[in-house]
């Protein structure tokens, strides 16, 4: 997308749509400065899917709040999603097939969106931390020296992860992955993470 002036945040793509096989979901960021950013992702998204859904009033969702693996979908209700918006999600998603439920981390003052301490990175592969609980066999368990790490994303077969986190990328590794380390220092300055970079069709 073209870089917006107006919108110093408009990087962090993620936090405006949630993209599924089925259909899209326009968000209402829970920071209001960045409401604006939507209407543009909005007429990015029409080349994919013909009638997006909305988030309306009084919902707010941060799409970083949307985690999916395998077809289920955690909701993650934070300082910046709040309940309507989660149930308005859940709603969208359950007319699309998909099954969903609500993780609350409001008592997690550390976790600015759900992402921010837990990633799906598909064949059962779980990355958590900073006390974000999954239900999986052999979760990575990120330190919290490195809890800035477990915002990781995966694309095809290659694992990104951001530069600087030795100990998750070594259990990766460890789980045959391919690591490619990014520099994110500049977008951590802002509170941005790896996965809030971009929407994965």
């Amino acid at each position: 997308m073209e870089p917006d002036e107006a919108y110093p945040d408009a990087t962090f793509v993620e936090d405006t749509a949630i993209v599924t096989a089925r259909g899209a979901i326009l968000t209402r960021p829970g920071a209001p400065s960045r409401q604006g950013e939507v209407p543009s992702m909005a007429e990015c998204l029409r080349r994919f899917y013909a009638d997006p859904c909305v988030i309306a009033a009084p919902g707010t969702v941060d799409g970083g709040d949307i985690c999916e693996a395998d077809g289920h979908f955690l909701i993650g209700v934070s300082a910046r999603t709040n309940e309507p918006g989660a149930h308005q999600v859940a709603e969208h998603l359950d007319r699309w097939g998909y099954s969903s439920n609500i993780v609350d981390i409001r008592s997690n003052p550390a976790l600015l969106h759900l992402k921010s301490g837990v990633a799906y990175l598909g064949d059962g592969l779980w990355v958590t931390g900073g006390g974000v609980a999954v239900e999986a066999r052999e979760p990575i368990l990120v330190p919290v020296s490195e809890a800035y790490a477990a915002n990781c994303v995966r694309v095809n077969d290659a694992i990104l992860v951001a530069a600087g986190y030795p100990r998750i990328s070594a259990a990766l590794g460890s789980r045959g992955c391919r690591v490619v380390h990014l520099e994110m220092s500049e977008f951590r300055k802002m509170d941005g993470g790896l996965s809030c970079l971009s929407l994965r069709f």
